[in-house]
């Protein structure tokens, strides 16, 4: 055994790195000494895709506030048994554990040591959570620094804790490797490695000592409990995975390249070599007639997607406003960048993450952004619009299976009405009547068009994300005057609305700058952002009421069928025979009889065997 000494806000700390045998059992009585206090533990790992081919689980730490243990498990390097087994041992019997964003060090251990990640989860205490429960900004927030382990410690535990990726990038340069292929070579046994595995342990541990009284104090006890138990089930559908048809995947890829050459050869004929090249499409459009108005900070013209779409003549989910004609070189811009994206995102990401057994395995934050909205990455299944089949059509059920789908219907203006308690919006809604189209006739009357309720479908939305009338005017085609008079009406016709807003609003200004949602959520705002809180209380509710499903879910046995929630759905696959039983079961779980005066409503939709073919695709 090797160990390192190194200092932490003033104070001594040892790594202590397991080597033989003796190391190991050695380790095993360090973990029996401290059965009754917290254990951090932590993974270094070969990458972020813990079911990709090639993934390997590396080292496997654990400490305490003065002390680690680095135990090597690599089996690719050569070491023995014996740590990889007291890892395990350790895994398995410690009562107390800690991690930082515990699920992917949960499901790495699970998928590559043996663990199970059910009983590791209900042991463990999640610091990212915590940290998230405290102060949800994230860096890019005035204000915040995110729920990173090094800044977190950096502000609460020692100013100058190391930066463990940034030492050990410089480390991969020396022995001649980037930062992506540097974590899969660098020696099991170098210092660098092995010690900031250590601190990060160490690190880990001393911030559960500042937040975890926190959390008590500010009265978030419940709500971490609730968020560990949201992140176990999504953590669950992450392990499982969801089947990909291989060879419709490789023939879209093929399809997506085609796509954009051909719409950015239809680009360069209008001058723009390069679809990436922000000055070439804005100097080509203003030669077009088009009026750019918009800039970056630095003074440039956007020609952003936001820029763009409107000059297409294109709503945002890729459909035509009607009321322009479509830009062809917008048109082709739109077109060019979003296949490649495609390309790029989905088709070559899917086809390299996936499994020995063709699965792809979604990352699923169950807690991001500072409403807590859920999100999903690699790929980011998020993104894909709203109507579209083309990338869903490449997930597929298992065979004698179909796919399905609940959601719910306008859960965020349905959550507005109930929280806001406007009496219009709320009889609207035990009416069953369709809020876009009643909200079109109290403003234009009966004699309403389907372009009025398509902008005040807008302006609805505008109060629950924070869009202006810009925005909004941009989005719809409509002159800004006129949406601008819509907005005016919108206020009239719910006036209940406009007051819970302004109430918001008013209580940050002059009070705290933050709102509080119905779960105790305090989300900040920004001071120049106060118009957001009506949006921040209404997401981040709307979110926690599908949490709240997830757990329902998961009480009735029903987790093993879902394998994505995606904004206000949940995707599931089940037996065909099964699907409709298993639907409504889903779907009695999800349906809120009574949130605050208002029926949260859901909508069950059975396909077949892929997801795509529940938007159009064939089954």
């Amino acid at each position: 055994m090797y160990e390192q000494h190194y200092r932490v806000a003033g104070e001594p700390v040892i790594v202590r790195n397991v080597e033989t045998s003796e190391d190991a059992r050695a380790f095993i009585e360090w973990c029996r000494s401290n059965h009754n206090r917290p254990v951090a533990f932590d993974t270094e790992t070969t990458g972020l895709d813990v079911y990709a081919p090639g993934f390997r689980v590396r080292l496997v730490q654990f400490g305490t506030e003065r002390e680690a243990w680095v135990l090597p498990v690599d089996p690719a390097a050569g070491v023995g048994c014996a740590p990889q087994a007291a890892a395990r041992e350790a895994l398995v019997s410690l009562p107390f554990m800690l991690a930082h964003n515990a699920k992917f060090d949960a499901l790495a251990v699970s998928a590559h040591l043996g663990v199970d990640l059910v009983g590791l989860w209900r042991r463990i205490t999640d610091t990212r959570i915590l940290a998230h429960l405290l102060d949800p900004r994230g860096p890019q927030d005035p204000g915040g620094i995110g729920q990173g382990l090094k800044p977190l410690s950096a502000r609460h535990v020692d100013p100058d804790a190391p930066d463990t990726q940034a030492g050990l990038y410089g480390e991969f340069r020396k022995l001649g490797h980037t930062k992506e292929t540097g974590w899969a070579a660098i020696p099991l046994g170098n210092e660098l490695y092995t010690l900031y595995a250590g601190l990060d342990v160490i690190l880990t541990c001393r911030l559960f000592g500042v937040l975890g009284p926190r959390v008590e104090f500010g009265g978030y006890g419940q709500l971490a409990e609730f968020e560990h138990a949201v992140a176990l089930v999504c953590a669950r559908m992450e392990a499982r995975g969801f089947l990909l048809d291989v060879e419709y995947t490789e023939s879209l890829a093929a399809r997506l390249l085609d796509e954009a050459d051909e719409w950015t050869a239809a680009a360069r004929r209008f001058g723009v070599t390069s679809v990436n090249a922000p000055a070439q499409i804005a100097a080509a459009l203003e030669g077009m007639g088009e009026t750019l108005t918009e800039t970056t900070d630095p003074g440039a013209l956007k020609v952003d997607k936001e820029v763009l779409l409107p000059l297409a003549d294109l709503d945002r989910k890729w459909q035509r406003i009607g009321a322009r004609e479509p830009n062809p070189l917008a048109d082709a811009v739109l077109r060019a960048k979003r296949a490649s994206k495609w390309k790029t995102s989905y088709a070559d990401a899917m086809l390299a993450l996936r499994d020995v057994d063709g699965r792809i395995h979604p990352d699923i934050t169950s807690l991001a952004a500072r409403t807590a909205r859920m999100s999903i990455s690699r790929p980011p299944l998020q993104q894909l619009p709203s109507g579209d089949w083309v990338i869903r059509r490449a997930m597929q059920a298992e065979p004698g299976c179909v796919v399905g789908t609940v959601d719910y219907q306008a859960v965020e203006l349905r959550v507005l009405a109930a929280l806001s308690g406007d009496v219009q919006m709320t009889a609207a809604i035990h009416a069953g009547k369709d809020l876009h189209a009643f909200t079109a006739e109290l403003i234009y009357g009966p004699d309403f068009t389907e372009y009025h309720r398509k902008v005040c479908k807008g302006i609805g939305f505008g109060k629950v994300y924070g869009g202006g009338p810009d925005t909004l005017a941009r989005q719809t085609g409509a002159p800004l005057d006129q949406v601008q008079a819509a907005i005016r009406a919108y206020d009239r016709a719910y006036a209940g609305v406009r007051r819970y807003s302004t109430r918001l609003q008013n209580r940050a200004e002059w009070g705290a700058r933050e709102v509080i949602t119905p779960a105790g959520r305090r989300l900040p705002l920004d001071r120049r952002r106060l118009y957001a809180a009506t949006n921040y209380v209404v997401q981040s509710s709307a979110r926690d009421v599908l949490a709240e499903a997830l757990l329902r879910l998961d009480e009735r046995g029903l987790t093993e069928f879902l394998r994505l929630p995606v904004h206000d759905e949940v995707v599931f696959v089940a037996p065909a025979a099964d699907a409709p039983d298993v639907g409504r079961e889903i779907q009695a779980a999800m349906t809120v009889d009574d949130f605050y005066g208002v029926p949260l409503s859901t909508d069950l939709d059975i396909g077949g065997r892929t997801w795509g073919s529940l938007y159009g695709a064939a089954a």
